[in-house]
């Protein structure tokens, strides 16, 4: 084995965490700026390139920094546009993230955990069980990824990739620290300089999370809520046993007080005879009253396995006519990049299933 010292991955730091760096390498703290102009607004990862930093500076940032990316295994392209890739981050682990783009967008949904703790029933990654949490170059890696495979122009502001989603794999609110300082370094104008209205995070109703989430970064905020009901919801969103939905709802309005432009996005799977009757949605106005929400319909994307099917069309536009004719902003997702599984609930990536869920899921669809 080598006696090298392991090198910090600058992708992990974000300014705070940078500036302490290079104040360690007896540096001024201005160093953190200048590095990070060079890796988030023009792509550059060798040293050697940095031409305003002294060369006795870039022979030490050799010697213990480094600027590692995950790496793609597999890259996907959809007949529609869209775009999927398969990361290694490990020797035995990969992640998806997938590129969306849109005439007035183009977002990228990234992931977070490597598969996902949670076991919501009609997510083929929950299905996929759970190995570990990812750090911050490994999120962050995939947004200066991203950039990089779609052709990083010189002038931030054309980037391709105008908005960002932790709609990926995992659950964000599980990986709180590695998401928030990823997050840092998307709104941060030394690394990509985002709106907060372009970062959204998406959770399926880790409650004290969100409430932690308020006092560092007030992004847009996404919940998984997916039934009308405490009975249904467990079923189809176990965590809801533990922060049941009058809990989540308050910890939404708490998220939002004080804005009252702002709303809360809720997305609702719509799964034919299980949540998709008008009853529902006449269930679900009831304990939206009172909390700044809209509502995004997501058509039901299949998998392998699976005992749910998608409600027909006629069904999801009457549940949304329900909720519009209520005054409730309602938004039927469109399906896109179903053709290469990149489409919402399909991710799956490689996982090393540290939980069995997987193996047990596979035993019961094999017993007679």
């Amino acid at each position: 084995m080598s006696d090298a010292p392991l090198k910090t991955n600058l992708l992990d730091l974000n300014k705070q965490d940078m500036e302490a760096f290079f104040t360690q390498l007896g540096e001024k703290a201005f160093r953190a700026s200048q590095v990070m102009k060079w890796i988030y607004h023009h792509g550059v990862d060798d040293f050697d390139a940095m031409l305003n930093l002294s060369k006795s500076l870039r022979t030490s940032l050799k010697e213990s920094a480094e600027i590692r990316l995950p790496e793609v295994v597999v890259d996907q392209p959809s007949q529609d546009g869209t775009r999927k890739w398969l990361l290694r981050v490990d020797s035995v682990n990969s992640v998806e993230m997938v590129f969306i783009p849109e005439t007035d967008r183009g977002t990228l949904c990234i992931s977070s955990q490597v598969g996902c703790s949670l076991n919501c029933t009609f997510c083929s990654t929950a299905q996929q069980g759970f190995n570990r949490n990812l750090g911050v170059a490994e999120i962050i890696g995939q947004v200066v990824l991203a950039n990089r495979l779609l052709g990083l122009p010189e002038n931030p502001a054309k980037r391709k990739i105008t908005n960002v989603v932790f709609m990926g794999m995992g659950e964000p609110l599980l990986n709180f620290d590695p998401v928030v300082k990823a997050i840092d370094l998307m709104l941060d104008d030394m690394a990509f300089g985002m709106s907060k209205r372009r970062v959204t995070l998406s959770t399926s109703g880790v409650v004290p999370a969100i409430d932690r989430l308020r006092e560092v970064h007030d992004v847009s905020l996404a919940v998984s809520l997916h039934a009308p009901d405490d009975k249904l919801r467990d079923e189809l969103v176990p965590i809801n046993q533990k922060y049941p939905i009058a809990e989540l709802l308050e910890a939404c309005k708490r998220y939002v007080e004080g804005h009252p432009r702002r709303r809360v996005t809720f997305e609702y799977v719509m799964l034919e005879g299980i949540n998709d009757t008008p009853a529902h949605a006449r269930a679900l106005l009831k304990i939206l009253r009172g909390v700044p929400a809209k509502m995004n319909l997501i058509p039901f994307n299949p998998f392998p396995n699976t005992s749910y099917q998608c409600s027909s069309q006629e069904r999801i536009d009457r549940f949304r006519d329900i909720l519009m004719k209520a005054n409730l902003i309602t938004v039927t997702r469109k399906t896109r990049g179903d053709d290469i599984d990149a489409a919402c609930g399909q991710l799956a990536g490689k996982i090393t299933d540290r939980t069995r869920r997987s193996e047990r899921a596979a035993a019961v669809i094999q017993m007679p």
